[in-house]
């Protein structure tokens, strides 16, 4: 059993999000590839939690499946359907804890930048007492609840901004609403509850200044402002993604061996995996669980998308969604890898081509300005300038298959479906309608004329 296995977390996640003047649930914006809530959830995951439960509300069916497909271990949904504060939806929470809870961890869902070493701080400084309260100091707390002490320095209470007179404004202590709470003290608390408050609803900072009126000993962490950083309008949103991938890419640099020419125009993700002396160039964007090879050099101004990218590979001015890149493939500049892309190893994807739902084979090379959709390249296959497979003639998409060591000549149209055989060669500018045979030599287009002194009997006629 893990040293948490009887905390419970409580996720806040009900609101709705005004200021973000979205149709989108505050906590379904995403943030460095991760909703909000989903950023809160991974820092809770390393803790060993033996339950978590996240309040939802607005759009709650879309948040409850965002928050399961996250995967955390022992969690539930509780419904707020209708909000009267943060103390109203951890009432709301406190029947769906399993029996053996003995604490609560208490989190708002829009805290992205929220760690696992600062929540296990606040777990440490949560043993032996009533309970314990995340804060940070700032240069200017305007908004934020105030953290309120006696003259030895013993947290006595919260109050928020709009209630707090000019003493307690003057405080730069604020609340980063994050708590630890033992299950009975919380629970009697959470019943003397009252909206006696400027915006009538039952405030959950009051749980702290009931528990040390009673005596109970109160903790407090302080920690540094980016932690407790809440995201309540978009400005505030590209502000924590800025930091998220700060810190995603010194990681990968200090503790993987990536190299990243310009941190600042570079933009991955935080669920990206980097290998070790892979090299990132400006204008990289790396989202959505793009895996990047040892050694494999990413840019300049590619952009990847839920791509893998093999060992020792080089991809550059690429936009790539759902693609693989076969280890020691090249591709760009100026491509264009759609979804169900295959670049097999040592292949070559070069300038101004596009691919979609194509398997490109070992060694197979596509140097420039080609098409190829819904194809099978095979081995050491050659598709030369100006190659397109037609595929869709109006109502479904047909396949073309090009075997091991084919050689597709410039400006050939193969229409779909069609096979290209096995060491066969195919005619530039040719148009294929039927299949060709394995080492056989297709030529599909006219034969050319030559008619000596049209062009001179022409402009006789045209000056005439």
């Amino acid at each position: 059993m893990s040293d948490h296995a009887r905390t419970a977390a409580v996720v806040l996640a009900a609101g709705k999000g005004t200021r973000f003047r979205s149709d989108l649930a505050k906590v379904l914006h995403r943030a460095a590839g991760r909703t909000l809530v989903g950023a809160v959830l991974e820092a809770l995951r390393p803790l060993g939690l033996g339950q978590v439960v996240v309040v939802v509300g607005h759009q709650a069916d879309d948040v409850a499946a965002a928050v399961d497909a996250a995967g955390i271990p022992g969690l539930t949904t509780a419904l707020q359907a209708e909000q009267h504060g943060t103390g109203h939806a951890v009432q709301i929470a406190m029947p769906a804890l399993a029996d053996d809870v003995e604490r609560v961890l208490i989190l708002p869902g829009d805290t992205p930048l929220l760690t696992a070493d600062t929540l296990q701080q606040l777990l440490a400084a949560a043993d032996g007492r009533a309970a314990a309260l995340l804060t940070a100091r700032l240069a200017d707390p305007t908004g934020y609840g105030r953290v309120l002490r006696d003259p030895d320095g013993a947290v006595t209470g919260i109050v928020e901004h709009r209630d707090a007179d000019p003493r307690q404004r003057a405080v730069d202590e604020i609340n980063a609403g994050m708590y630890v709470v033992a299950r009975e003290p919380l629970t009697r608390a959470l019943g003397r509850l009252d909206a006696d408050n400027d915006q009538g609803e039952l405030y959950l900072t009051d749980v702290i200044g009931i528990l040390a009126g009673d005596g109970e000993p109160v903790a407090a962490v302080v920690t540094d402002e980016d932690e407790v950083a809440g995201v309540n309008d978009r400005r505030q949103l590209a502000d924590a993604a800025a930091v998220l991938r700060r810190r995603h890419l010194d990681h990968l640099m200090t503790d993987v061996g990536v190299s990243v020419t310009d941190p600042a125009t570079t933009y991955v993700d935080v669920d990206v995996e980097v290998g070790r002396d892979a090299v990132l160039l400006p204008g990289t964007i790396l989202e959505a669980g793009t895996r990047v090879g040892e050694r494999a050099v990413v840019g300049p101004h590619t952009h990847l998308t839920g791509c893998e990218v093999g060992a020792d590979a080089t991809v550059h001015s690429t936009r790539g969604s759902d693609a693989i890149i076969g280890m020691g493939a090249t591709v760009g500049p100026y491509t264009h890898l759609r979804p169900g892309t295959r670049l097999g190893v040592k292949s070559k994807a070069g300038a101004f081509v596009e691919t979609k739902n194509a398997d490109i084979g070992d060694g197979a090379k596509v140097p420039h300005l080609a098409y190829l959709g819904d194809a099978t390249v095979g081995e050491r296959a050659n598709i030369a300038c100006g190659v397109i497979t037609v595929n869709y003639d109006g109502v479904g998409k047909h396949h073309t298959t090009i075997e091991d060591g084919a050689f597709v000549g410039c400006d050939t149209m193969l229409v779909a479906p069609v096979t290209v055989g096995a060491g066969a060669f195919v005619a530039a500018g040719s148009t294929l309608t039927d299949d060709v045979p394995a080492d056989a030599l297709a030529i599909a287009r006219a034969r050319q004329v030559n008619k000596e002194g049209w062009a001179a009997r022409r402009r006789e006629q045209h000056d005439g």
